[in-house]
């Protein structure tokens, strides 16, 4: 069982280094208006930094020499987590939806399949084709093959096979993902 401060430790992946814990020789110190004010020690930024009522952050360690700024560490982290909400609200989380059909399917029940498999893809999901076999129908294989190309090839304007109908146990599946949009 992790301990308390392990747990932080992996919830917040990369932990900002403020005031104290900047151990620089030099840094590129940046004021509250986003103007650089040149490069200073760390000590001399950090008393700065105080003498205005602010915290000294480290905003780039990878650049030479590293980019501190003097600013509110309560804002900056507020504004660090609101940037973070909106980036996660615009994520779209691949989700694989499945129909399921038999090799002996209807025209109506077939159109109605191909049009619940559109709407997924045209969500953004990807669609696993599932043909269905019950005892000795197993021995029609090919037919189940021949329906899934079929959908795929009715299917081709929007999507794209990402697995082409291969048998799987008592099932031939077959998953398709929707096109990337240029």
């Amino acid at each position: 069982m992790l301990d308390k401060s392990k747990k932080e430790k992996k919830r917040n992946d990369v932990e900002t280094l403020v005031n104290e814990k900047i151990n620089y020789n030099q840094i590129r110190l940046i004021d509250v208006s986003g103007s650089q004010l040149g490069i200073y020690s760390s000590k001399d930024a950090m008393n700065m930094a105080l003498n205005a009522g602010l915290d000294l952050v480290l905003i780039s360690e990878k650049s030479n020499p590293p980019v501190c700024r003097i600013i509110d560490y309560g804002k900056y982290k507020f504004i660090q987590e609101k940037k973070a909400k909106e980036a996660k609200k615009k994520q779209h989380n691949v989700t694989i939806k499945e129909v399921k059909m038999r090799y002996k399917i209807d025209v109506h029940d077939y159109n109605v399949r191909i049009n619940q498999a559109l709407r997924f893809l045209q969500s953004g999901d990807k669609v696993k084709a599932n043909v269905i076999f019950r005892g000795r129908e197993i021995q029609h294989a090919q037919l189940a093959i021949e329906l899934l190309n079929k959908m795929a090839k009715d299917l081709s304007k929007i999507s794209e096979i990402q697995q082409p109908p291969s048998k799987d146990g008592r099932n031939v599946i077959m998953i398709l993902s929707p096109k990337k949009i240029l």
